[in-house]
């Protein structure tokens, strides 16, 4: 009888896992296809080819996929590798508290290139993927002006506080807060605009909301201070940079494929104004399929007339992680971070950066997303990246991030960060 195990069954989605068919003839083909069904009704799956061993076991763990959607031995692959059935569609955890993600896994005879209903699996199970773990709790946070969410590790604590952002989508987005808090960090995910009776779009930086959202953060009983940590993507790394060098109480820093530049949106605080720089807009790229991309619609930072634009990364008195996808077809993520590092002492940043990899690296549980639909924009917007490099980069820089916040939040924080 032929069976395919997913070990453990329930997991969080950043974990790995352990796919194991048996029962099969020796030598045979077959066809390992994954899916699932996100909370708008959009299906992602993923397939691959495997021939059994002498013992008739297909080990996603030990044995070469043939084909496919990946070739080689990756363990996570029928994961990692998910494809959304619709064009421009971004796997993304809405709901991290109510429910997992259902993973389903089939196993077929045969090579199959497409499975229709009539197509019978020799064998299926179904695999949990959390994006918290057990005790996690959510907090709704509306107080003052700050909007956004509170994720607490199970238990008394005090833990570690850290900060999350993410870019010009918007909205409040919890997955990555999630799966932190599941790792012992006090974790407040963050929305600065497009979300409730905050602004309906990004004019304006107003970096006193997000001191006094650092203020909340570091007040709350389960929270152990001085210091705190920021982890942003995109714009909100871009932010997370802005805070790090006006905050004093910022001293871990995770910036993820941002600039260290204003651009489009001019930065207040406290009577200080760092103007803008504009978008060149009319220099935009478009795909074949009609996508965006903007990898060339930002002047040269290296210009003179942007130098009052930089942020002042020189006033950061903690330590920063930068995380670079050298394939980032949205921002020049390596330029930024190296003029950024420019400005630093040695001893106050480290640099992760993966060629091959995208703008959107994200926690190993997410496929990689090169084109997506964004809100506010008109055409679906390119991000860059190969999946098998950039599915490196998200399982290496995850824990990279992790260790770090854990290293420069601990009780002895402000330790000389380690090259």
């Amino acid at each position: 009888m032929v069976q395919v195990t997913v070990t453990p069954s329930s997991s969080l989605a950043d974990q790995m896992v352990q796919v194991v068919v048996s029962g099969l003839a020796p030598s045979q083909l077959v066809t390992l296809r994954a899916w699932l069904t996100d909370e708008h009704g959009e299906r992602f799956q993923a397939r691959a080819f495997y021939r059994s061993d002498e013992e008739g076991t297909v080990d996603a763990g030990r044995h070469a996929a043939l084909g496919g959607n990946y070739t080689g031995v990756w363990p996570m692959g029928l994961f990692w590798f998910l494809q959304p059935d619709s064009l421009f569609k971004r796997l993304v955890k809405r709901d991290v508290m109510g429910s997992p993600f259902l993973v389903h896994l089939e196993v077929f005879d045969g090579l199959r290139l497409v499975s229709g209903q009539q197509d019978n699996p020799l064998a299926a199970c179904t695999a949990e993927r959390w994006y918290v773990g057990p005790g996690v709790q959510r907090v709704p946070i509306r107080e003052g002006r700050v909007r956004g969410a509170l994720l607490l590790p199970p238990g008394p604590g005090p833990f570690p506080a850290v900060i999350d952002l993410f870019g010009g989508a918007g909205g409040l987005i919890e997955f990555r807060a999630g799966l932190l808090a599941s790792r012992g960090f006090a974790v407040l995910a963050l929305a600065f605009f497009a979300y409730e009776d905050l602004p309906k779009g990004l004019t304006q930086l107003d970096l006193d909301y997000f001191e006094e959202a650092a203020e909340l953060l570091l007040q709350h009983p389960k929270v152990r201070g001085p210091g705190l940590g920021v982890i942003g993507v995109s714009k909100g790394a871009e932010v997370a940079l802005a805070m790090a060098s006006f905050l004093p109480q910022v001293v871990a820093t995770v910036w993820i494929n941002g600039t260290s530049f204003l651009y489009g949106n001019p930065l207040l605080y406290k009577g200080l104004r760092i103007p803008s720089i504009p978008y060149q807009t009319e220099r935009m790229l478009f795909t074949e399929l009609g996508a965006m991309d903007n990898s060339a619609i930002f002047t040269d930072p290296r210009s003179p007339a942007c130098s009052a634009s930089a942020i002042p990364v020189e006033k950061i008195q903690g330590k920063v992680l930068f995380v670079v996808g050298e394939a980032d077809r949205s921002f020049n993520s390596k330029l930024f971070a190296q003029l950024a590092m420019e400005r630093l002492p040695q001893d106050a940043y480290r640099l992760l950066s993966y060629p091959g990899a995208g703008h959107l690296i994200e926690p190993p549980g997410s496929p990689l997303c090169s084109i997506s639909s964004l809100r506010g924009s008109p055409l679906p917007v390119v991000w860059g990246g190969e999946p098998e490099p950039h599915a490196r980069a998200q399982q290496q820089s995850w824990q990279e991030i992790v260790q770090f916040l854990e290293l420069q939040l601990s009780p002895l924080w402000g330790t000389v960060i380690s090259k």
